[in-house]
């Protein structure tokens, strides 16, 4: 039985939202009414998958994402809201949501969502796990990543532990993009603007250390993030 955690802080729609689930889906539920209560359970319990109310008390859907993702970054995240809001989509799906749900919605169409993301999630093909993943041919460079060296042509550059993580990061999306949102709460732990200006310095820094071979590039994807390109 695949376990829930729901946080919704209108305990009508909660209770109506956990019954129907418990009883349609089969789903052991848990639910909270604030997002501080729904990360203690978080923390305290294993769970298949969350459903979070973005206008919460205490902690808001988005900030409860964020830290769930710290410490879980696969468990699939359906953001819940009355907004219909474009950038609230965006802010939701670059916390690396899985869905989004716009109230009011039927409860059979969150069912629905829930079921196609826990099939998903248990239908995925057995891949490397990323963090076996260590060592980077990005053009003419050598990446390794433990020892945090850039090597070409028989010279090296050492890297800091951020840009090496950073590097990591870009390689492991090569030619896809990386989300600005996704990277700085991955090794920064917070989205903030200071944040966001000190990785913009080390982005420099590592278009710096690979700029000798013209076919590797790393750009700004507006609105989204980066992209490490090798042509």
């Amino acid at each position: 039985m695949s376990k829930i955690l729901l946080a919704e802080d209108d305990p009508n729609l909660g209770d109506i939202l956990k019954e129907y689930l418990e009883l349609k889906g089969k789903f052991q539920v848990t639910l909270c009414t604030d997002g501080e209560e729904a990360l203690r359970a978080f923390n305290r319990e294993q769970f298949d998958l969350c459903i979070l109310d973005v206008m919460m008390p205490k902690k808001d859907g988005f900030t409860l994402g964020k830290d769930i993702r710290k410490v879980n970054d696969t468990i699939p995240l359906i953001f819940a809201t009355a907004k219909g809001m474009m950038e609230d989509k965006s802010i939701a799906f670059g916390l690396g949501g899985d869905d989004y749900i716009t109230k009011p919605f039927r409860v059979e169409e969150l069912l629905l969502r829930i079921n196609a993301l826990l099939k998903r999630s248990v239908n995925k093909e057995p891949i490397e796990p990323e963090e076996t993943v260590n060592t980077f041919e990005i053009g003419e460079y050598f990446f390794d990543y433990m020892s945090q060296v850039i090597k070409r042509k028989g010279e090296q550059q050492k890297l800091s532990t951020k840009e090496a993580e950073l590097l990591r990061m870009l390689c492991l999306k090569k030619n896809d993009v990386l989300t600005r949102e996704e990277a700085l709460l991955k090794i920064w732990h917070d989205d903030n603007y200071f944040n966001g200006r000190s990785m913009d310095v080390f982005l420099s820094k590592l278009r710096k250390y690979l700029k000798e071979d013209p076919s590797v590039e790393i750009v700004n994807v507006h609105g989204k993030g980066y992209k490490l390109l090798i042509s």
